[in-house]
């Protein structure tokens, strides 16, 4: 009688699903303070949009060396540090007296917390065979609508129980702090390290891997990361994740204001919105994650799976930030938003993509590539849209420079090779 694989891999999955998640909560913190902020310290409007987008500065930045240390040192050591640290400049913000030691706190968050989507992308290379990677890549990637759904609800909250914005951000920096400890408590680097893990789940890991192995071809110049450039594949996820990039974070910075200017919603029923919209992006993200695998376990192609569902995903996204141009009621903005959302974050697959083109041993750099490309977006994409909707009075051509995203997305996207890893 043979023995049941433990399922370890996909507890640590669930685990870096709340990191990710907690991630974004800290993140949103300052935007729900703002408020409180900018009328304690003086802030004008200009100063403000600095403060917020001062984060992606720093974590775009990060990206690339986050990746490059996973590899080097590993991702429990890297994900573990991350978090703590991240924890730690979160809590501290709440000792600013001024908003220059504000937009410092905001520059190191981004330092800390840059190198944890990368660090993650090299678990899913590492603990996962190539059939399980899509479920690995949406639960990595969920924790960002998640966390988004539930950022504002939760730091709003603490403001409201202890009356203090100072207090609120002390309470978040410790929990995530004790996230970050039980992160290297739990994870390990290899499925034979962790406690927990038995041989029978240990095995079916190291079976796949070397059947994954016969199939990698590399040449003598393997650690010359600028070989990558030359393949069509690789500039397909970067201009696929910038894509994606562009609509996620739009939505994030610009969608409570569209449904409060352009659909003329209360602030009660921005939050409920807010939390429906991006609700519908964890479902749709898991969702996409579970058909991919369950697709591929079938006898789908790798080609066929993952073209077909990044297709539907682009096609759907651009036809609802569209059609959210033509729209007048408030329900049905909020329906297309929802909609945008459930199909976009399909894109989690992306994280995927790294340990389907290269090796384990550069998953975690490659991703970090790939994760810059995408955070050029965060960066610009709230001033683009700023720019747009100050020039032109209405959030008209926002939508089509979304629409436009979304074809970026779309395209990239089918250009990829997901059948073979890259001969560098």
């Amino acid at each position: 009688m043979s023995t049941r694989k433990t399922t370890v891999r996909w507890r640590i999955f669930l685990l870096i699903l709340v990191i990710v998640a907690i991630n974004y909560v800290d993140r949103a913190s300052l935007s729900v303070a703002m408020p409180a902020i900018s009328k304690e310290f003086g802030i004008d409007a200009a100063a403000q949009g600095v403060i917020l987008s001062a984060f992606f500065w720093t974590y775009a930045f990060m990206q690339i060396p986050g990746g490059w240390l996973a590899d080097r040192y590993r991702p429990r050591l890297i994900i573990a540090a991350a978090t703590i640290l991240w924890g730690a400049f979160q809590a501290l913000a709440a000792l600013a007296n001024g908003w220059g030691v504000l937009l410092l706190a905001r520059l190191a968050l981004g330092v800390a917390e840059g190198p944890v989507f990368p660090a993650s992308g090299k678990l899913n290379a590492v603990w996962l065979p190539a059939r399980e990677r899509g479920r690995g890549a949406v639960l990595i990637d969920g924790g960002a609508p998640l966390g988004t759904a539930f950022g504002g609800l939760i730091i709003a909250l603490l403001i409201g129980v202890f009356g203090s914005w100072r207090t609120a951000f002390v309470v978040a920096g410790l929990g995530t702090i004790a996230a970050g400890l039980f992160a290297y408590w739990y994870i390990r680097d290899n499925p034979r390290e962790q406690p927990s893990t038995n041989e029978a789940e240990a095995l079916y890991i190291e079976t796949e891997h070397a059947k994954e192995d016969q199939a990698l071809a590399t040449s003598p110049g393997r650690n010359n990361l600028i070989g990558f450039l030359r393949f069509r594949s690789f500039w397909g996820m970067l201009l696929g994740w910038l894509g994606f990039d562009l609509v996620f974070y739009g939505l994030v910075a610009w969608a409570p204001n569209y449904l409060a200017q352009a659909r003329h919603l209360s602030l009660a029923a921005i939050g409920g919105a807010t939390f429906i919209i991006f609700g519908a992006g964890f479902v749709g993200e898991i969702a996409g994650g579970f058909l991919a695998d369950h697709w591929k376990a079938r006898g789908g192609s790798p080609n066929l799976v993952m073209r077909t569902i990044l297709g539907v995903s682009g096609v759907l996204t651009t036809l609802s930030t569209l059609s959210l141009a033509f729209v007048s009621s408030p329900v049905a903005a909020v329906a297309l938003l929802s909609s945008t959302l459930f199909f976009l974050r399909w894109a989690g697959l992306y994280w995927s993509i790294p340990a389907t083109l290269t090796d384990r041993g550069r998953a975690g750099v490659v991703g970090g590539m790939m994760n810059f490309a995408g955070n050029l977006g965060g960066i610009f994409v709230p001033i683009i849209i700023g720019v747009i909707v100050q020039a032109t009075g209405s959030y008209f051509l926002a939508l089509m420079f979304f629409t436009a995203s979304g074809i970026l997305y779309l395209v990239s996207s089918l250009v990829i090779d997901y059948s073979r890893k890259l001969p560098v």
